[in-house]
């Protein structure tokens, strides 16, 4: 019979993948549970975090903290899948209160922190392409947070061989774009003269 998986400790994790400030720096002081990122924090000048956290998390698309992004793209599809965390999250009880969207990392990593038992794990594995698409790109980049996206990832059920496949073709092809909408009302041949572009 196999043992459930331990669940990582969310909390630290919500606060080391969260922009770094001094006021994550105390909470994660003594943190030993986060690997080989706990030495890089240590060494590394907060001014220098910060500059790399904006590179690898704002800058690089690829590496996204926005896990609907990754299955999504910038659609109406996102849209939804952001409305349905949002109602989540108040069903549990725990309505959102940051500014942040709901698929951000850190806010999902918070919820699991403090709703009920295997709530959050739930959650998180609903999100398992996004989060070994993210992981495999922080390991591309030699990025000090991949570690931590290794130990989240550890505590997920595994991919099954479809679930491989998808991701395949997700990290091949990037997030889809939106397709309806984008379109005139009609053929540009049936419409008058002065109206096409």
């Amino acid at each position: 019979m196999r043992r459930p998986r331990r669940e990582p400790p969310y909390r630290l994790l919500s606060f080391a993948l969260d922009y770094p400030t001094a006021g994550s720096d105390r909470e994660l002081a003594g943190a030993d549970v986060l690997g080989a990122f706990k030495d890089w924090r240590r060494q590394t000048p907060l001014p220098e975090r910060q500059r790399r956290y904006v590179e690898t998390f704002d800058l690089d698309r690829r590496s996204s903290l926005h896990l609907t992004y990754y299955l999504h793209g910038d659609t109406r599809k996102r849209g939804l899948a952001l409305l349905r965390l949002k109602h989540l999250y108040a069903a549990a009880g725990l309505p959102l209160d940051t500014d942040e969207l709901p698929d951000h990392l850190p806010v999902l990593l918070e919820f699991a922190a403090v709703a009920p038992p295997g709530y959050g794990r739930t959650l998180l594995a609903e999100h398992r392409l996004s989060l070994e698409l993210l992981r495999l790109r922080l390991i591309q980049v030699e990025s000090p947070w991949a570690c931590l996206l290794e130990q989240l990832c550890a505590s997920l059920p595994r991919l099954l061989a479809p679930e491989r496949d998808r991701l395949a073709r997700l990290a091949a092809e990037g997030p889809p774009g939106e397709r309806v909408g984008l379109e005139p009302f009609a053929p540009p041949e049936v419409m008058p003269a002065g109206a096409r572009p």
